[in-house]
Order: structure tokens, then sequence, then C-alpha cells
């Protein structure tokens, strides 16, 4: 790459022909303020605030579109530029409600981080004669809430939506002042066609765009003594729950968050990693009877309620290749109710399940109506990471001061089959452990590394006792799209495939704690969180889903055996199509 030198407040600096103003800048340490950019997601100069003034050009440019240029001169703090920021963010926030004290996003709010270093006053919307719009909520979904009162109008959640789905759910609608994001005709968003990946929340800079939250409620069973509320955290929970409160991006808190549970106030803790072990026992011996039979292959992965989400709407005519196992989190709730609830002595009617889940579409999964075995509701609350997170502070719980503890229960073991549910592939890799250990496979290597990586779409073959067995694993709702594409025009025959909703799988759901752009921008999030997975995939004594003892007792007392008439009647379900407003 071609190498130029341009001058930056009277400082030389030696930069790639390619580069933006913005890029160039920050290089050489100093923090352009932003608001709408977001690399490679939404790049389009709306807000102003990058200003910067070039040497023989009129007017303050947008750096972090601003093309760079051998000889360019450039000056990033000026009057003129404090000046213009500061009326920005002014215009900004002359729309905005700020509920700070009781906003989600209080201590992450781009928005307030730069009112804050600009010493900004509200004067706009502090006075009588400027006219605010009016502000729309809508939360007609489970999942998530739209509120037009803190929408910046940046449009990162419309591009992201677009980049990362491809299905364009959120659009500016309306002109002038009455602008507001949202679904068409501020539509439903339940049968808007979203998924519920999340990923607009994670690119929303403010609280505009956030999930339902059920704190309140999951507060009020911890205070009711004649409750026994037990808690379920997903895999993923374990790698990001420390980034709330400090922590290094993709740091295994799980001891901390063990004893968090107890100083909570849960009763019993049923680790979800636990209850993917029992996925893979009942996907996996699907499988095998579907190659047996040849009937409705490939097989389908069911534990990503988005990708679930996303073929019930958009291609319900292969709904039939759908496993019909429950997800983990749904399990969950079965096994601690009608199993362990006997077993520990409660009353089924006393128990409340509680999950802690990297994803918002499992709020929408856990409402389904068939989610439930006779009358009683399979999880009663959903908490995403953030959520839980927060809970915590309200409690004035020193999360990162505590010590680390482990449940000594059953439902609380686990195997490096289990915990690898939380990585794009380690659905599929934990059942391809299982099935080769089933079907009679000397075990050699217990890594199927080549589903691994963050490659959208990823193939390959194994050979399993002869027999050729074509894998696939998708993440993301546009790889999804895409992948549905080729499978029609290729017509490649597969036998298992994997999908999850969210691009890089659960460590990176739409739950999971949110980073600035700055950050989001200079490290690989995903990557982090997902190597603390197989680090502790890696050190498990028992790394199929088979070993776990706990598991095949319970089958042994209990199921019988996986696929069984009474595992079926619990752990499964059907899915239908479903019709979305076009």
């Amino acid at each position: 790459m071609e190498k130029i030198t341009i001058k930056i407040n009277g400082i030389d600096t030696t930069i790639p022909a390619d580069y933006t103003v913005m890029k160039a800048a920050e290089e050489l340490g100093l923090d352009i303020p932003r608001l709408c950019f977001l690399k490679g997601i939404n790049e389009t100069s709306s807000c102003r605030l990058c200003v910067v003034d070039v040497k023989g050009q009129n007017g303050l440019k947008n750096s972090c579109t601003l093309a760079v240029y051998d000889g360019m001169e450039i000056e990033t703090d000026t009057d003129e530029i404090q000046n213009s920021i500061v009326q920005n963010l002014q215009l900004l926030a002359s729309n905005h409600v700020f509920e700070c004290w009781a906003c989600e996003r209080e201590h992450n709010c781009e928005l307030l981080d730069l009112m804050r270093r600009y010493n900004v006053e509200n004067i706009y919307g502090e006075s009588n004669k400027f006219h605010k719009k009016e502000r729309m909520i809508n939360d007609s979904s489970k999942s998530i809430v739209l509120d037009s009162g803190k929408c910046i109008l940046c449009g990162r959640c419309v591009t992201a939506c677009e980049v990362y789905t491809g299905l364009n759910i959120l659009a500016f609608n309306e002109r002038g002042n009455g602008t507001y994001v949202g679904p068409a005709l501020f539509h439903n968003m339940d049968d808007s066609g979203c998924i519920y990946c999340g990923k607009c929340i994670q690119a929303c800079p403010v609280a505009a765009i956030k999930e339902k939250t059920s704190v309140d409620e999951v507060m009020e069973a911890l205070r009711d003594k004649s409750k026994i509320v037990v808690v379920g955290p997903a895999p993923s929970v374990r790698v990001a729950l420390g980034e709330e409160f400090g922590s290094k991006i993709g740091e295994n808190v799980e001891g901390k968050m063990y004893k968090s549970f107890e100083v909570a106030g849960f009763d019993e803790i049923m680790d979800i990693a636990f209850t993917a072990d029992l996925t893979v026992l009942e996907e996996g011996t699907e499988l095998i009877n579907r190659m047996k039979s040849g009937k409705n292959l490939p097989l389908f992965t069911s534990c990503s309620p988005g990708w679930v989400n996303y073929i019930e709407q958009y291609e319900p005519d292969y709904l039939s290749n759908l496993s019909t196992a429950k997800s983990p989190q749904q399990m969950g709730g079965i096994v601690a109710k009608h199993h362990f609830a006997y077993e520990l002595g409660y009353k089924i009617e006393d128990i409340v399940f509680v999950s802690i889940m990297p994803c918002i579409a499992k709020k929408h999964e856990a409402s389904r109506p068939e989610m439930e075995y006779q009358g009683i509701r399979d999880v009663d609350h959903v908490l995403t990471t953030r959520e839980y997170a927060r809970m915590l502070k309200r409690m004035k719980i020193d999360f990162m001061n505590l010590e680390d503890s482990f449940p000594h229960g059953r439902i609380a073991r686990y195997t490096g089959a289990g915990i690898i549910f939380g990585v794009s592939g380690g659905v599929m890799e934990a059942a391809l452990r299982t099935v080769s250990e089933v079907l009679g496979e000397e075990q050699g290597a217990i890594d199927f590394k080549e589903v691994r990586g963050s490659k959208d779409i990823k193939e390959a073959t194994y050979n399993i006792m002869g027999t050729e067995i074509n894998v696939a694993v998708v993440h993301g709702g546009a790889s999804i799209k895409e992948f549905f594409k080729r499978m029609k025009k290729y017509k490649k025959e597969y036998h298992f495939v994997e999908f999850m909703g969210c691009t890089g799988g659960c460590i990176n759901g739409g739950g999971q704690p949110i980073h600035s752009a700055k950050i989001q921008e200079t490290h690989d999030i995903a990557a982090l969180r997902t190597q603390s997975i197989y680090e502790i995939d890696s050190k498990k004594k028992h790394r199929e889903s088979r070993t776990n003892k706990l598991l095949m007792r319970m089958y042994k007392d209990w199921l019988g055996e996986p696929n069984s008439e009474l595992a079926h009647d619990l752990l499964h379900t059907n899915y239908k199509p479903r019709k979305y407003y076009k």
C-alpha cells in the first residue's frame, strides 16, 4: 500500500494512502468524537461530531469519511470545531428523553459520555420555546422495546439490521421532526419479520432500542420466601458477564458468577451447560435415526431461537428438517420442575425457573404457547447477561470482589461438549463427538476443528464408520439467507446443519454486554469470548456428553433413553409457519 505524509495538529505522520482522516488521527492517539459512525456498518457522516478543519478547504469536514491525500494539513481542536461539536450535541440532546438514573445504558451511553466530555448544557431541551417530537414506545414484543424519545436518528440500528440479517426490518419513517426508526408504520415487532437477534440493540449508542426487562419480576420472586427460585446460566454468560464490571473482554468469571447467584438469593443452580449435554443426546439420537431412515435430511439444529424465528417466517417449507428437540434453556426448566423438584422435595408449583441468557430471542422463545408441559411453563423469566448485571448492581453486590464458588448439586455439572454450545460450530462439534461414539467410531481426536472459526458458512465432510457425513455451520441472519440460496441452487446433500441467529454464536448474542463503537473497532470481541469457551472445554476431564455421569443417571432413573416416549413428551416440540407483515 502506498504511503503518504500528512500533518495533524502540526505533527507530521506517514500513513497508508487509503486511510480516512479519522483513522489517521486516532492512530496518532487523538480521540475523535462520533455517534453515527460504526466501522463497516454505518459510515454515513450524519451526526457531524467528528468534524475537522482542513487547510485550504472551506467549512468543517466530516473526518469519518474524508479521504487523506499527500501533504494534507488537518486541525482537530480549534475553537470553531469545539463550538460546532457543542452545538450539535445540544441539538441531539434537545429531543432526547433524559432518564439517566433509570436508564439501561447509564454506564455506557455514548451520548451521555460526549455531553460530559464537552460539558454540554441541554439548553434547548429545557426550553419551553422548543417543540419536542412526540415520544412513541413500541413494546409490542416479548423481547424488544423501541423508544423514539431516546433515539438520536444516527442510523446505526437500521444499517446493522441490514448488514447482519439482510432482512431490513428497521427503517426511517415519516419526515422532518416526526422522523422515527421502527418497522413499517411502527407495526408490532412480533409480526414485522424480526428474528430478535438483537444486533440493533448492540449497535445503538443510547437506549433507544433495548430488551424488554424482567428484572423487577425476578427480584420479586427472590423476595417471595414461598418460592424456590432456580437459576440457569447459559454457557456463554460466564465469559461475558465480568465485562459489565470492568473485567477484560472474554474473561471467564464462572466462579464469581456462581457465587453471585448465592449472594443474590437463588435457591438452586441449573447450569444450562448441563442441559446442553442433554440436548446433544436428544438431537444426536435424532440425527442417527434420521440417517438410518433417510427421512427429513438434513437435520437442522433448533437451539437458537433467532434461527427458529427465521425458518418459521422465511423458509417454512423446511420446517420438517428442523430438530424437534427443545433448546437447552427450555430443557433446563423442564428438568428443574419435573425431575429435580421431586428429588429435592419441592412442589412443582413452587418452582420459579429463571434463565440468564446472552440472547433477547430467548424471551420470545420462553413465551411461546407450546413451551409448557401439563400446564406448567418451562421457563418463568429470562434475563439477558446485561439485565443480570444491572440486577446485581441494584442489589449492591460487588461482583469482581466475590470469592469463586462452585455448586455441588447434580444439575450444574457439565462436560466440554455442553460448554461449547456457546460458540458458532459448538453445537455441531458436540453432536459429532457423541454421534461418532454412539456409532462405534474409535475416538481419536475429539476436536472437530473444521467447524470452528469465524467464517460465515463452514462446511466439512466426516467419515464415521464408513459413512460420509456432510455438515455445515451457518451463523448470522444474512449468512442463513445466503446458505439457503446456495443449497437450493447447487442441490448439495447435507446430513446435519447447525444454524445460529447471531454472528459468532451465543457469545456474541444480542443480550451480551455492549461496548462502544471504538471498542468494537479495536477488539475482536467474539473471538476473545470464543477463546475462553474453548479453554474451558480443553480443561474438562469429560468432553463428550455421554460421559456426564449425572446426566446418564438421570436417563436411567427418569427418561429411560434418548428419544424415549417420555423424553419426546417433555423435551421435544414442533414449530409452525408464521406470517409476517409485508
